[in-house]
């Protein structure tokens, strides 16, 4: 034991000993400088703007400040195609060189959708199915039904469709209904100013006739008579098959139409 403290006090332990001590520091500072590179100490630069850029844009700017990047895409209803909506982290935060960041841009192709199942659904029942479905809704055209504004067919570029076919996302759907009226009306037509046989004439083309006739002149000439008042008129817009419209005619009278 003796032995052992007076080694303590030699030049000897005493050099070792400054040996050790250097030797420390020296491993802690190479230590230390080494982290701060491995990790890029104090290399920190703020994420720039990318939202509402082109998708080329955002990557050229990250790769002017030495980012990484990684897309993602969705798809967006009428929203430009390759155009950044999200990155993440968010802008002007702070980060390493070399960091990440993610970027969602909206892709131009369309997902595909099943058709959804429209006919015999009310017009506001088909809207909501067709919106929910990420679809839009083009025309509508009326057709005799005694049902008013229940969907008949539906067609998508020009072509009926059926539930289960699969189209893009964010497609027209045109939609028939409908107008309440069967197939027992038709329209009232316009006979005022028309000669008296023409008159006959698209009466018999709409399964219509001829009523009553009286003259506004006095006269009982029907074959150069001109029609001047028509009963109903084409206010009433509609009547049953078979019903009769009711005529003045006139010889001399210059007819008008009425609006």
């Amino acid at each position: 034991m003796s032995k052992f403290f007076l080694y303590l006090r030699t030049n000897t332990f005493r050099k070792n000993l400054i040996y050790a001590i250097v030797g420390i520091i020296v491993l802690f500072i190479l230590t230390y400088i080494g982290l701060r590179i491995y990790t890029k100490h104090g290399d920190r630069q703020e994420v720039p703007v990318l939202k509402g850029l082109h998708i080329s844009e955002a990557i050229a700017l990250l790769d002017k400040v030495g980012l990484e990047y990684q897309v993602d895409s969705i798809y967006q209803l009428d929203a430009r195609p390759g155009m950044v909506i999200e990155q993440d982290p968010e802008p002007a935060s702070a980060v390493k060189g070399g960091r990440t960041i993610y970027l969602t841009i909206i892709t131009q192709t369309a997902p595909e959708i099943a058709f959804p199942e429209v006919i015999d659904k009310t017009l506001i029942e088909a809207t909501s199915i067709i919106k929910n479905h990420s679809l839009k809704l083009g025309d509508t055209t009326y057709v005799n039904d005694i049902a008013r504004d229940m969907v008949l067919d539906a067609t998508f570029g020009g072509q009926p469709i059926t539930a289960g076919r699969m189209i893009p996302k964010g497609s027209r759907i045109n939609l028939v209904l409908g107008n309440g009226r069967g197939n027992d009306q038709v329209n009232i037509p316009e006979l005022v100013g028309l000669p008296y046989s023409e008159a006959e004439f698209a009466l018999r083309g709409l399964g219509l006739v001829v009523g009553s006739i009286s003259f506004a002149d006095g006269s009982r000439d029907t074959i150069n008579g001109t029609v001047v008042e028509q009963t109903p008129d084409i206010s009433a817009q509609f009547i049953p098959l078979g019903s009769a419209i009711h005529l003045k005619l006139s010889n001399s009278v210059v007819p008008t139409t009425t609006e």
